[in-house]
């Protein structure tokens, strides 16, 4: 399907500066745009491509002045790349599938669909299970019984959800995904085997969380590992038994959250993070990339970093001198020697 620049501009409530007709039929990268394609400039460090780029149309913001002719339409808007960012949502449903249930597919008698929901080949879902509206339930993924998952949401192929789960609205699950194994419980024995304990608790996901491939989210050994609205979490974490994420936390790749921690709301948490059990992270905290943090902190809002994590500014001093170690060593050690020998003269 082929739209006009008129048409996306109307959308957008943007301005055509250039040919309203020219049309498009797919986006691109700028710096790969084709003949056809829509493309955005929103980092000036991209400038250049605007006169390079092949695509017919380009947004832009408002206040973009060209040093020299641009060959394609521009549509100037306030934000191009919240705007571009919209074209991408729309043509993603533009490509979604047509809600049909897979005679493949084996899905519990005791189990509620409902309307206009997909669900792809080798699904399994459980008993008392319900689906809500709107859902978009990929190839070989299982729902395990009791569940209950609301309107909107999207499971990729292989996602796992085990039995008891709870998952809001408009949730996306990547490949992958496993919500509700068993939290790391044993108890150590006289023998110094160790003895499994139950895990009895479940895992609460509320509205508009993104969970990225082969994320793991252990349930609770009791009570609930709760992960709130608007969280977005990268590729490959491991969040523990009744660990709490609060409202729009971002978590980066690699990181583990270990048990019981309490995580506060709009905190940035970078890649290959690691946090110890028990321990209370308050709002709006950022933890930068590689940390690995060890105690509580109290004050919101600050920015940690380091192995053992503290405040980043003093760990990006700290790491100055980390540096200079050897050199520092070196002239320690050579000034014992002169007091030595000064000692040994006198």
């Amino acid at each position: 399907m082929k739209f006009s620049a008129q048409q996306i501009a109307e959308v957008l409530k943007g301005k055509v500066d250039g040919d309203p007709e020219a049309e498009v039929s797919t986006l691109s990268k700028i710096e790969e745009g084709r003949p056809g394609s829509i493309s955005f400039l929103a980092n000036k460090a991209y400038t250049q491509y605007i006169y390079e780029t092949e695509a017919s149309i380009v947004v832009v913001n408002e206040d973009f002045i060209p040093e020299k002719a641009v060959k394609p339409t521009m549509i100037r808007v306030k934000n191009a790349y919240s705007a571009f960012t919209m074209l991408l949502e729309m043509y993603q449903q533009a490509k979604a599938v047509q809600p049909k249930v897979s005679d493949k597919a084996s899905v519990a008698t005791t189990a509620q669909i409902g309307k206009n929901v997909f669900i792809g080949d080798f699904v399994a879902i459980g008993e008392n299970t319900v689906i809500g509206d709107n859902c978009r339930i990929y190839a070989n993924t299982s729902i395990g019984n009791n569940c209950n998952i609301g309107s909107e949401s999207t499971f990729f192929a292989g996602v796992k959800i085990y039995d008891e789960s709870v998952i809001g609205n408009r949730c996306t699950f990547h490949a992958g995904v496993v919500v509700g194994s068993d939290g790391f419980g044993f108890a150590p024995q006289e023998d110094k085997s160790y003895k499994k304990i139950p895990q009895i608790g479940n895992v609460v996901v509320e509205d508009d969380v993104e969970i990225g491939a082969n994320t793991t989210i252990d349930c609770a050994t009791m009570g609930s590992t709760l992960i709130k609205k608007g969280v977005k979490l990268d590729n490959l974490i491991q969040i523990a038994h009744n660990v709490e994420i609060g409202e729009n936390t971002v978590v980066a790749a690699q990181t583990g959250i270990s048990g019981s921690t309490k995580i506060g709301k709009n905190c940035i948490i970078a890649g290959q993070v690691g946090i110890i059990g028990h321990l209370k992270i308050p709002d709006n905290t950022t933890i930068t990339a590689q940390s690995g943090v060890t105690k509580s902190f109290k004050n919101p809002g600050m920015i940690i970093g380091g192995s053992p994590a503290f405040n980043h500014s003093d760990f990006q001093k700290s790491s100055v001198h980390f540096k200079r170690l050897n050199e520092l060593v070196n002239r320690i050690n050579e000034l014992e020697r002169k007091l030595k020998n000064q000692n040994i003269t006198e």
